[in-house]
């Protein structure tokens, strides 16, 4: 198996969590209008466009606004304004980030995020581990495209032969495979995941 130097972390669902029903419950007062703001806002076709950098926050409440009734559309501007507040560390994965950091990784962030990003990833107590972040909507270009993959690559001079990508998405996970990298599909099981970093050579001090 190639020896692995550098590790690369997807952020929503890998070291923080994204649940957008979550998310709108908490600025809603029931189970009916949390699953209208969601569906409005999270779960838009135009939240993947904001990740992307095609859109800004203001379109994205306008387009969810004509969406919902009027007696929401305070609660979903509350929520566009705080869910990152409300975005939470993945149980044990900052502890294992630290650990690889202490055995010598090279550790890297490659994430579909829109503009904000550090407003989620910085609530991450592994965020001063990381040694640089590359997200699409900075870029205009999203996973599983294999420009973004390679935009990271690039900017830090890392070799995708000695690159272990992590993300919770199969198709991200298999994009990271076609531009070289080895990947690994993290399903929240941490045990296994540490188990899967040995394999790979990967110390955790």
């Amino acid at each position: 198996m190639t020896q692995i130097a550098n590790v690369i972390f997807d952020m929503g669902g890998v070291l923080m969590s994204f649940d957008g029903a979550y998310f709108s419950r908490s600025f809603t007062e029931s189970e009916q209008d949390a699953a209208l703001l969601n569906r409005a806002l999270f779960g838009s076709g135009e939240w993947p466009l904001r990740d992307a950098g095609a859109v800004d926050d203001e379109t994205i409440a306008f387009t969810a606004k004509s969406r919902l009734p009027e007696r929401l559309h305070p609660a979903l501007e509350r929520a566009l304004a705080g869910w990152t507040a409300l975005s939470d560390p993945v149980p044990g994965m900052a502890e294992v980030v630290w650990a690889l950091k202490r055995g010598g990784a090279g550790l890297y962030v490659l994430s579909n995020a829109g503009m904000n990003i550090e407003d989620q990833l910085g609530r991450s107590p592994a965020y001063e581990a990381f040694d640089g972040v590359v997200f699409s909507a900075a870029e205009r270009v999203m996973k599983p495209d294999a420009r973004l993959y390679r935009t990271l690559c690039d900017r830090y001079a890392l070799d995708p032969q000695v690159c272990l990508f992590v993300d919770d998405n199969a198709l991200n996970v298999a994009g990271a495979e076609r531009v070289g990298m080895s990947a690994y599909r993290f399903d929240g099981d941490v045990e296994a995941f540490k188990k899967a970093l040995a394999g790979y050579g990967l110390t955790l001090a």
